[in-house]
């Protein structure tokens, strides 16, 4: 008594995609996922966003200091 049960539910359901339509709920499940999408990216703290890009500067100064380890010395050869 006061709960809702499966047979409501069910009811409801049958009711709503009677009104809309299956292809207009897909449309709005899709705009729905999209936007929760969106809010998740927007709410992301920008101290991670900081984070992220602090280790792809780290990565490519590592990588430009092997770059000019490997260089051979040409001017011990021409000596």
């Amino acid at each position: 008594m006061g709960g809702i049960s499966i047979g409501q539910l069910l009811i409801v359901a049958l009711i709503v995609v009677l009104l809309f339509g299956t292809k207009k709920l897909r449309s709005l499940g899709g705009d729905l996922g999209g936007a929760v999408k969106g809010f998740k990216n927007a709410m992301s703290s920008e101290e991670d966003k900081k984070a992220l890009e602090d280790t792809e500067a780290a990565k490519t100064a590592q990588t430009t200091q092997q770059a000019t380890e490997k260089k051979p010395e040409s001017n011990k050869e021409q000596a």
